[in-house]
């Protein structure tokens, strides 16, 4: 089975060359014939209806006619020069308009030749004209696009600049095709291809780049689709096989005394169900003697540091140490005093390791760690280096994940010969579809209960002008006790448009709240972490009854008594942002209150949004919503998994073939899991291609 063809240089394309594929490669990420083909168009155009002159309306998209080109002129000069020609047919006249390329236009074109002539329409002064047309000569370009449907591609300046516009893009595809007739292999076994109906991968890469109508457009890219959303569910359901059948995991047998101390004398209130049936499952997967690889997920405040603690004690109970990994200091200390806490009286070593921490201090833990007398140890990517060496790491807890490289993630798998057992967490609800493809070799587990006594946040929506009411409400909660958060956008720390807002946004708070009767802290990602710590503290500590701050606190403060979260701007945040930041109240018995401030001129996705936000707090609800918005390209931490770069299907739209895709793998794998069998060696061939291309992190949880 031979794929040389494909595996190309697009060096060797005739009119591309070194340098012009170096371009495609830099700007685009193609490098070789199938790259290329597999760089699909965004739109098609029908370039098969010809109009008259006489026939061209004001609400056409885009026109096509046949004439004659002549009286060029150049009209203005320096910025403002342009030049015009008329295009006659025998129904009447049309002006064409150029802003640049003057040089070769005039004697490119000549009178008694008649042109096709292609573009977007518009009203100048009554009389309708074409800016920038594009124009065929039928006699002249044999690649001419007037049949069928036209494809457009997504291009960049710099490859406009050496030829590769929309259409140079598809002048080159279409030579590629050309000597491919014949050599395109099949990538789906047979079986599939006449059970789904579909058309051959040769047909469909013809037609998804040269369509003749929009019947044959349709099962290309059904058929395309499908075989990206197939390959990526193999992909992640076999390495799910290999990890069950071949990964060797601590069996942890025993339910000692560390965990029966704990639950029976420091358990700080009565397990929730959702609580206890996420424990079983845990208990199920550690004790098979497979590795455990589960997703633990549960809204702010659900639970998840307490399983996550008890699933720690399993580890100790069985001679085994156990990590908590976080993304930020500030979260890592948050862990520290909560597991503490928790532990307080029980004789259970636990330490904190993070950048911070000093020289002499990090040599006692490492030599505590290493002995095995250490037994718990929580800390951010400091945890991962060479020097931090575990006697026996059975249980590695990783908090929001997707905050982590992927590189990262995978050193923790270098601490032990067996590899320990993995539970990920994360507050941020996952949609289903988004599970399905990014998250579907790890097992799945949800805590979608809170503790009792916790009120839902009550949510409302404010335009700027309404400050008096909100300052005015912020009084009487002070007055009350209760403190205040203050988040304003800081999408990027560099950005000093959004720092100057911060501080004006403090300056103005301050002069509502004066001292000494109001006290007023604020954090951003800018300043010194002893600095941010130190203000922190002061707002945990009841110091201060305000906090200015940006997304930083968005993890790793948890104070009962803040009540109120106030949000400025808050059409510029995505949802499962706003949902992580209005987590930050209601951890106390006290009703709490968020407060979403935007300006007037909305856009409908900002609407949207905030609409949300006031009538549900189902994270769930939240997260499918915001990846309908967004797009999974947009969603946090799904860009580095590299799994969700999709060419063509989209996981929302076609969410129907997903869910088939994956209920087919199921079928094929549950006869054949490691895919060994000779009527799946073409997919496993595929496979095999997929991950080199790929590199699979399924592994790293």
């Amino acid at each position: 089975m031979s794929y040389s063809f494909l595996d190309n240089g697009v060096e060797y394309i005739k009119g591309v060359g070194p340098k012009r594929a170096e371009l495609l490669q830099k700007e685009l990420n193609i490098f070789t014939y199938g790259d290329l083909l597999g760089y699909y168009p965004f739109r098609y155009i029908d370039r098969s209806k010809f109009l008259k002159i006489n026939e061209v309306k004001s609400d056409a998209a885009y026109v096509q006619l046949k004439g004659h080109i002549r009286d060029f002129q150049m009209i203005g000069s320096g910025n403002s020069a342009r030049m015009t020609a008329t295009l006659n047919d025998d129904t009447g006249e049309m002006e064409l308009v150029w802003f640049k390329g003057f040089k070769w236009l005039k004697d490119r074109y000549t009178y008694n030749n008649e042109y096709i002539v292609f573009g977007k329409p518009s009203l100048f002064n009554g009389k309708f004209n074409i800016v920038h047309p594009e124009i065929d000569d039928p006699a002249e370009d044999k690649m001419s696009f007037t049949e069928g449907l036209q494809p457009f591609y997504n291009t960049t300046e710099k490859l406009k600049n050496r030829g590769f516009t929309s259409k140079g893009i598809a002048k080159t595809i279409k030579l590629v095709l050309g000597n491919a007739k014949g050599i395109i292999h099949e990538t789906l076994p047979e079986e599939i291809i006449n059970r789904l109906k579909l058309i051959s991968r040769e047909e469909s890469l013809f037609n998804i780049h040269f369509p003749s109508d929009t019947q044959i457009l349709k099962k290309a890219q059904s058929r395309l689709k499908f075989e990206e959303l197939f390959f990526i569910q193999l992909t992640v359901l076999k390495q799910k096989n290999v990890r069950l059948i071949k990964k060797k995991g601590h069996a942890f047998s025993v339910i000692g005394n560390y965990f029966n101390d704990f639950y029976h004398k420091n358990l700080p209130f009565e397990l929730t169900n959702a609580q206890k049936k996420v424990i079983k499952e845990i208990r199920a997967d550690v004790g098979s003697g497979k590795q455990m690889n589960r997703l633990l997920q549960g809204d702010v405040g659900s639970g998840k540091t307490l399983v996550a603690l008890m699933t720690m004690l399993m580890a100790l109970d069985n001679h085994c140490q156990a990590c908590l990994m976080a993304p930020t200091e500030i979260l890592a200390n948050q862990h520290y005093k909560t597991i503490t806490r928790f532990l307080t009286g029980l004789d259970i070593s636990v330490e904190l390791l993070t950048g911070s921490t000093k020289k002499s201090q990090r040599k006692i833990i490492q030599d505590n760690l290493e002995s095995g007398d250490l037994k718990i140890l929580i800390g951010t990517h400091a945890l991962i280096e060479e020097n931090v060496k575990f006697a026996n790491l059975g249980m590695v807890i990783i908090d929001e994940q997707h905050r982590f490289g992927v590189a990262q993630r995978a050193k923790m798998w270098e601490k032990n010969a067996i590899a320990p057992h993995v539970l990920v967490m994360t507050a941020t609800p996952i949609p289903r579809t988004l599970a399905m493809t990014v998250y579907g070799d790890l097992d799945y587990s949800v805590i979608d209960e809170m503790p009792p006594g916790r009120k839902a946040v009550k949510t409302y929506h404010f335009y700027e002008n309404d400050s008096p009411k909100i300052i005015n409400f912020l009084k009487q909660q002070i007055a009350e006790g209760r403190q205040i958060y203050v988040v304003y956008p800081l999408i990027n720390e560099s950005e000093t448009l959004d720092l100057k807002h911060l501080m004006e946004g403090y300056d103005i708070i301050v002069n509502e709240f004066p001292p000494p009767k109001y006290a007023v802290s604020m954090v951003h990602g800018q300043m010194k972490t002893v600095e941010k710590d130190r203000e922190m503290k002061r707002f945990a500590d009841g110091e201060t009854q305000i906090m200015v701050a940006t997304t930083v606190i968005e993890v790793g403060v948890d104070v009962p008594n803040a009540s109120v979260m106030i949000i400025e701007n808050a059409e510029r945040f995505g949802l499962s942002q706003l949902h992580q930041l209005r987590g930050r109240v209601g951890r106390g018995a006290e009703q709490s209150h968020c407060i979403l401030v935007t300006g007037y001129k909305l856009t409908a996705i900002g609407r949207k949004r905030i609409e949300t936000m006031v009538r549900t707090s189902d994270g769930f609800e939240i997260a499918e919503m915001d990846l309908k918005l967004r797009g999974p390209g947009d969603m946090e931490g799904t860009q580095q998994s590299g799994i969700l770069d999709l060419k063509i299907a989209d996981i929302i739209k076609d969410e129907k073939i997903l869910k088939f895709a994956h209920q087919l793998v199921l079928e094929i794998l549950n006869d054949d899991p490691l895919l060994e069998k000779e009527k799946n060696s073409l997919l496993a061939y595929q496979l095999k291609l997929h991950q080199q291309k790929n590199k699979n992190w399924g592994l790293i949880s």
